[in-house]
């Protein structure tokens, strides 16, 4: 598991300068004109359902990538970090986003909070953590949540196919990147009733649902 996370956290370094290709289906990852226009309704009802959601206060945004939703959170609460485990990746969010944030270069696996925060946010980050890291995740927000904090999360609806790997197995996915380069990460898709229930003896309430088109898996809560 050491290995395939090594292989993981190379491959999302390896991406940085192509990973917005993907959300803004550009090049290899462009839609048809009816299946585009379902991945756009999504991302607009998730990213109002992030304002609906009403962050506030101190923010804590794990795996945050490239800045696609960094640059949503800077606009609401009073102070916001950011925690990514590759500097590529957090050089491109700094690049993007217009605002007063925090970066921190750590490998979440390994990284403990040394501060309590209001919202703990992260997208696309929980379906790459493997069974055998899930409770101790969810551990470290725990520890990363104030009284009376909340979570939000974003990832990949369970049946969604706009990003899929080959050779689907044992958690795992092949990805390729442009230059034809391949790599093995942990990609797990959970729906809004599984992960509801499975974070539940870990001391969390979150209330889940999938978008519209099933792309993605969103919503929130906090601790039970």
């Amino acid at each position: 598991m050491s290995d395939l996370l090594s292989e993981q956290k190379r491959y999302y370094a390896e991406r940085a300068p192509e990973y917005d290709d993907w959300w803004f289906r550009r090049g290899r990852f462009e839609l048809e004109p009816e299946a585009l226009a379902r991945w756009e309704e999504d991302v607009a009802e998730a990213e109002a359902e992030l304002d609906a959601f009403r962050p506030r206060g101190t923010i804590l945004e794990l795996a945050a990538g490239t800045g696609l939703w960094t640059r949503h959170l800077v606009r609401h609460g009073e102070r916001l970090v950011a925690v990514d485990a590759s500097l590529q990746t957090l050089e491109v969010n700094r690049a993007r986003v217009e605002g007063q944030v925090e970066y921190v270069v750590a490998d979440l696996f390994t990284w403990e909070p040394e501060e309590r925060f209001d919202l703990v946010f992260f997208s696309f980050w929980l379906s790459h953590v493997p069974e055998g890291r899930f409770d101790a995740f969810w551990g470290t927000v725990r520890a990363a949540l104030a009284p009376g904090g909340r979570v939000f999360l974003l990832d990949s609806g369970a049946g969604d196919t706009a990003h899929t790997g080959t050779d689907q197995a044992d958690e795992q996915e092949t990805r390729s990147l442009s230059d034809g380069r391949t790599f093995r990460i942990v990609k797990r898709r959970w729906s809004p009733e599984e992960l509801a229930e499975r974070v539940r003896p870990l001391g969390f309430k979150l209330e889940l649902r999938d978008s519209a088109n099933g792309h993605f898996l969103l919503g929130g809560g906090g601790l039970r």
